[in-house]
């Protein structure tokens, strides 16, 4: 296979064994120079996904919904300016898979093919050393927080994947406040083969035992998972897990396996507030209501009889939505609580704008936070699937 014209310069540099134990700021330096840029900078999204901030002092940090820079990260689209001197600032987004990372502003002399391919590998170049680099090295999680976090939330934080992952078939993105000191809310979603795992789980309490309450229901989940163990076994494991290791601790939530090639939704509710499912541009009432199980670590309230899996099929295009109820249970500016009915319009007036998933949540739990009189009295975790099988 023939390298594209101009790939060469980042070829021959990953190439290089001796540019593998080189720092991220001296790896953006050198490839600016391979390419031929003016100038590079690197921006990353902070916590709560409100700014743009730069791994440099030079730089300032850039709003995420007021600026050129912020429309690149919403839209995952690359955005051009001219700059006050001579040449062009292009933004290409810093993206894994679907997970939104920043954005990187390559200032250039003049755009063409060529650089337009060059920025976008730089950007792939740039995201996948962010992603393999952030979980040991703090200089990126420090450029990213705002504020001091809480030790349950630091621990908790610990455990949460990606806020976003995909495949061809579907997409699940999923949003936790308050960023900073959430204690019991934590969500999980893995994609293994056909199959998309997700997890929401909402604790009792909100301290460092109820973080701990869902770390251990989520090594179990993941465990039991990571063994080919089917969903009633999963919820299984965890029920077993807490009974042995916190037995006085509980958590609600909800178990899901989507079947991305066949649509086929499988789920466990134990003690949550059931799924929303939205399909073209409507709630569709009560259609993953059904019965729940007692929470997860009381299994001694069942009786004799095993924990309840149900299932429904989904149709190309459909939102499930999972919550916890600190999000409908949030109070918005005009007093009222958010509640079911608008918590989905929300949704669906996003989604028909043409907004993409992790976008529609950014902007709902900002506008359940930012209303001069609204205020969460809970942790409020809400991930949302969709899919979208290929035809």
């Amino acid at each position: 296979m023939t390298a594209e014209p101009g790939g060469a310069p980042l070829e021959e540099f990953l190439a290089d064994p001796a540019n593998g134990d080189l720092d991220f700021s001296t790896t953006v330096a050198r490839c600016v120079r391979l390419l031929g840029l003016r100038h590079a900078v690197v921006y990353l999204a902070d916590l709560q996904q409100r700014h743009l901030v730069p791994l440099t002092d030079v730089a300032a940090s850039i709003p995420i919904d007021d600026s050129l820079a912020g429309w690149c990260y919403r839209t995952q689209t690359l955005r051009v300016e001219e700059t006050d001197r001579d040449g062009v600032t292009a933004w290409f987004p810093l993206l894994d898979g679907g997970e939104r990372l920043g954005v990187l502003a390559v200032h250039t002399y003049a755009l063409t093919p060529l650089s337009l391919r060059q920025g976008r590998a730089f950007a792939a170049l740039l995201a996948m050393m962010i992603t393999s680099k952030r979980a040991s090295k703090d200089s990126f999680v420090r450029r990213t927080r705002t504020a001091a976090m809480s030790l349950p939330a630091e621990m908790l934080r610990a455990f949460l994947p990606p806020r976003t992952i995909r495949n061809a078939h579907a997409l699940s993105t999923a949003v936790v406040e308050p960023a900073y000191d959430i204690g019991g809310d934590a969500f999980d979603h893995s994609l293994t083969g056909d199959t998309l795992h997700t997890v929401v789980l909402d604790a009792m309490g909100h301290n460092l035992l109820s973080g701990l309450t869902s770390a251990v229901a989520l090594a179990a989940c993941r465990n039991g998972r990571r063994t080919d163990a089917d969903l009633r076994s999963l919820v299984t494991s965890v029920d077993e897990a807490l009974t042995r290791w916190l037995p006085d601790q509980f958590c609600t939530g909800i178990l899901a396996e989507l079947d991305v090639t066949t649509g086929l939704l499988r789920w466990s509710n134990c003690g949550h507030p059931a799924p929303l499912l939205i399909r073209d541009q409507q709630l569709i009432v009560d259609a993953l209501t059904r019965e729940a199980d007692p929470p997860m670590g009381l299994r001694a309230l069942l009786s004799a009889r095993d924990r309840q899996v149900h299932e429904a099929r989904l149709q190309p295009g459909d939102r499930v939505l999972l919550y916890t109820d600190g999000v409908t249970e949030a109070r918005m500016a005009d007093g009222r609580l958010l509640g079911l009915e608008r918590f989905a319009d929300y949704v669906i007036r996003a989604s028909a704008t043409g907004q993409i998933a992790p976008e529609t949540l950014r902007r709902l739990i900002h506008s359940l936070l930012d209303s001069q009189d609204s205020r969460l009295r809970d942790d409020a975790t809400i991930l949302m699937f969709e899919w979208k099988p290929v035809r």
